[in-house]
């Protein structure tokens, strides 16, 4: 049944295989980040063989699902947990981010009960403003961590770009590695990890400006889509033909391209700005924004465009198409990581595994 989201197993191994071999060139290890596709276990399983270090994910749910289809992990949870998912995060992950006195507290008490060890990775804030804490409060973790006997600091991370939109830089990089070392000192010992990003990171990587301190990359977007929409780029050494989202055609009409009427703000409440231009052959796909993110996908058939979507329908102009769409016809699209994390969460897609 459409909408469907074609996933190319062999393609994604292909990309994390390229994006370990570079990391792994500059002593840089690999946590294949799971969350964009919703922890799918074949996907995992992939990333792993292709000699990801860890599966990493922002949902425990996620790590659930995978270790009950039996991938073998590690795991490393990527989202600070709540407090209520505290025990489940011991259970589940080997390693949880951290950026709290109060997390390590509860991560500790749980891990007392259990008689489990934990590792934790102290997020620093290097002006994304997302989670982290700030160099200044190195100390005050420290000193949380230093009281634990079963809670182990295994590093420090970062996040740039997904909220803020701050790019990384050998400056920003650089002040997690020093914040670490800092930690490293008030601890007493060598920290396992400097885990200095996602996938913005490896433009750094290439160019030869990662600190080298820097040993450990959080990668998710260029594995699974082959791009860095950070860097608004597709990654030329990686493929983009990994995932494909398909829906059916439900309607060819050809009708004026702007409304007529007295004009209000639409479903989302957005005023839509429309541009006349006279009557054009238009296609509707059964989807919508319950299932994609529009403005993420990339028609593979020729002179089609994207005009918008409301919840459950999305318009395109065929009207340069080079071929004939008709009623019941099934459009291809690329997509971007917005795109791709909708398709994938939504359970109206359903998931297609191509091998």
């Amino acid at each position: 049944m459409y909408p469907k989201l074609l996933i190319y197993l062999d393609r994604i191994r292909e990309n994390a295989g390229a994006v370990v071999s570079r990391c792994k060139a500059r002593g840089i290890s690999v946590a294949g980040v799971t969350k964009g596709i919703c922890g799918h276990p074949s996907v995992a399983q992939v990333m792993l063989e292709a000699g990801c270090k860890w599966v990493a994910d922002s949902r425990l749910k996620n790590i659930q699902l995978m270790r009950e289809a039996g991938v073998k992990g590690p795991f490393m949870l990527l989202r600070i947990p709540m407090a209520c998912e505290i025990d489940c995060a011991v259970d589940l992950a080997s390693a949880t981010l951290v950026s709290t006195v109060e997390a390590i507290e509860l991560l500790e008490r749980s891990c007392v009960a259990k008689r489990k060890s934990h590792g934790v990775i102290v997020m620093i804030d290097v002006g994304d403003l997302r989670e982290g804490i700030l160099p200044c409060e190195v100390e005050g973790i420290g000193k949380s961590l230093k009281g634990c006997r079963w809670v182990t600091p295994l590093g420090v991370g970062t996040n740039v770009g997904c909220y803020g939109g701050v790019l990384p830089s050998p400056d920003n990089i650089g002040e997690l590695v020093q914040v670490g070392h800092d930690l490293e000192g008030l601890l007493g010992y060598k920290l396992e990890f400097f885990s200095g990003g996602s996938t913005s990171s490896l433009r750094l990587l290439e160019k030869g400006e990662l600190p080298e301190d820097v040993n450990q990359l959080r990668i998710g977007e260029a594995i699974l889509l082959g791009r860095d929409v950070t860097h608004r780029q597709v990654i030329p050494y990686l493929r983009q033909d990994t995932m494909m989202f398909e829906a059916q055609v439900i309607e060819v009409r050809s009708k004026p391209s702007a409304p007529k009427g007295e004009l209000g703000a639409d479903a989302f409440g957005n005023a839509p700005k429309w541009v006349d231009r006279g009557v054009r052959k238009r296609a509707i796909i059964a989807a919508g924004r319950q299932d994609v993110r529009p403005e993420g996908l990339f028609p593979t058939g020729k002179g089609i465009s994207v005009i918008g979507a409301s919840s459950d329908h999305l318009l395109l102009d065929v009207e340069e198409a080079t071929f004939s769409v008709r009623w019941g016809d099934a459009l291809s699209f690329y997509m971007d990581y917005g795109c791709m994390l909708a398709a994938a969460t939504s359970q109206y897609v359903e998931k297609v595994i191509v091998q």
